[in-house]
């Protein structure tokens, strides 16, 4: 797995709960911040996201050239009450050969962009997200061309990572869902949602 989404209505307020937590979190972008990370050593971290709004104009495009699917998971998640809200999964390469001819091989459509940001420590990180059309599937990504994980790292609070999240999802999707992630952090259920995240602690 790569990520969880989680939802807060404003990003700083956001962090500022999850600091006062005990978590450590930083922004995602040195300027124009949109997004706040938890990471961990290991396995998925936690991206906290605001409210993300297209352009209305960049919404009609993106509907005429036949990417309406992309704009409903972004209205999805903007008119998400707080909380858990998606889940990305990753692979360790710099490209999504085998995610797309998965998603192909099982009559699912989807769309790939390039992405990239400046991070808080001035780090460029470059990365492939592909987008399934079909809500009731995570969206996925490359591994960070920089590794931004700290080495060894426990939270003030003792959490030292994520054991477990639950996806839900139509039952048709199960056996594709599997094929791209065999990350037993993954628990899938039928039914819509992303439930009962649970942590790793040391205490």
């Amino acid at each position: 797995m790569s990520h969880i989404l989680y939802k807060v209505k404003e990003l700083e307020k956001g962090v500022e709960q999850f600091r006062q937590q005990g978590f450590t979190v930083e922004y995602g972008t040195k300027k124009k911040h949109y997004n706040a990370l938890i990471y961990f050593s290991e396995g998925p971290y936690l991206e906290l996201i605001g409210n993300l709004k297209l352009p209305g104009v960049l919404n009609l495009i993106l509907k005429i050239v036949g990417l309406g699917n992309v704009v409903n998971r972004l209205d999805r998640w903007r008119n998400a009450e707080e909380g858990l809200i998606d889940i990305c999964l990753e692979n360790y390469k710099t490209h999504l050969e085998h995610e797309k001819k998965t998603l192909s091989d099982f009559g699912q459509k989807y769309f790939e962009r390039n992405g990239k940001r400046l991070d808080q420590k001035n780090r460029l990180l470059k990365y492939k997200v592909l987008f399934p059309f079909a809500l009731e599937l995570p969206f996925l990504m490359t591994y960070f061309t920089i590794d931004p994980k700290p080495k060894n790292y426990i939270h003030a609070n003792g959490v030292k990572g994520i054991r477990s999240i639950s996806f839900g999802t139509k039952e048709e999707f199960v056996p594709l869902i599997n094929a791209l992630c065999d990350d037993q952090t993954l628990k899938l259920f039928i039914g819509d949602g992303v439930k009962n995240l649970e942590y790793e602690k040391t205490r």
